[in-house]
């Protein structure tokens, strides 16, 4: 079982990049897809990646072994390259179908799923102030979409199909996380995200048509570096967070990312009109989003609180005389 070093200021920070790198990466993605199509995107941003993280541990000769891996840690590599594939290629697709910050705030559920996992793998405990923060989410989420819930539970529109997809992507990473984290154990971050980027990016190599991308214009061309960058710090990034801090403490802090899509959404929009679109939401929806990012946070991190003033009661009782 995987245990924490226990810097979690460090463990912070990298969450805190990691939020920040995921709240502005649906925005050039957007731009990107129109003219790629999603898994060439994928594949683009995962070879990249893991071609960066091969040429760095070749050149300090720290490549993994397969061999500590041994049967049951195969297994979590392949349910880790599973998920990973999925989550980019249905996370995309949703995209092309939503706004950046609608898109970013589904995805959401993620970190709620990952906590559930680790509820039932690493046996966290799931108690009532989690199961407040859970309600003020799903009603942060009826808020959210309270110009278009008839339409999400009357027809299977574009807008539906979606966020349906995009919930599958949520679901599909959070097998990913729960992987990745056991995984580490026997690798160490930046190994782990190179074997799996370029598993990730051989997996989708029959369906990825490369030569799209001669079609991108140079603003284009310079996003999807932007993009393929992004995608290794950030999961980088989280990677080694998920070394240094508690899962449920790393989740909370992801919490804060649609509001930083919705932050860059609106000056992005300023600053280039022609390209970015604002976000189409009332004040209702905008506090409905507040209230998801505090439901998220208030279920990631109700256990730690507890723990924490229960350990401040128990100094009291000892300090009295």
């Amino acid at each position: 079982m995987h245990i924490s070093s226990g810097r979690w200021l460090y463990g912070m920070f990298l969450a805190l990049v990691t939020a920040l790198l995921w709240g502005i990466l649906p925005i050039k993605l957007k731009e990107v897809l129109q003219v790629m199509d999603p898994v060439t995107v994928t594949w683009y941003r995962l070879l990249v990646a893991g071609a960066i993280l091969l040429a760095y541990l070749a050149a300090a000769r720290r490549l993994p072994s397969f061999r500590p891996l041994g049967r049951r840690g195969g297994w979590l590599l392949a349910l880790a390259i599973a998920g990973l594939s999925g989550n980019y290629v249905l996370y995309l697709i949703g995209l092309n179908l939503l706004s950046p910050g609608t898109t970013q705030l589904v995805i959401q559920v993620a970190p709620i799923l990952l906590l559930v996992g680790s509820v039932l793998v690493f046996r966290e405990r799931f108690g009532l102030g989690q199961g407040v923060g859970l309600a003020l989410l799903l009603s942060g989420f009826a808020l959210f979409f309270n110009q278009r819930l008839e339409e999400l539970l009357s027809s299977l529109s574009d807008y539906t199909t979606g966020v349906l997809i995009v919930l599958l992507a949520a679901f599909v990473w959070a097998f990913y996380g729960l992987a990745q984290k056991q995984l580490l154990t026997r690798w160490n971050s930046l190994q782990v995200m190179m074997v799996i980027y370029l598993a990730c990016a051989l997996l989708l190599t029959p369906w990825a048509r490369p030569w799209q991308v001669l079609q991108l214009s140079p603003a284009q061309g310079w996003l999807l570096l932007a993009c393929c960058l992004n995608t290794l710090v950030a999961y980088g990034a989280f990677a080694e967070a998920l070394a240094h801090w508690e899962a449920s403490r790393v989740s909370a802090t992801l919490a804060v990312t649609p509001l930083v899509t919705f932050a860059s959404v609106a000056l992005a929009a300023t600053w280039w009109p022609d390209h970015v679109r604002p976000e189409q939401l009332n004040w209702i929806a905008y506090g409905g989003a507040v209230l998801v990012v505090l439901g998220s946070a208030l279920t990631a991190l109700a256990p730690s609180l507890l723990a924490g003033l229960r350990a401040r009661r128990v100094r009291k009782l000892a300090a009295l005389p």
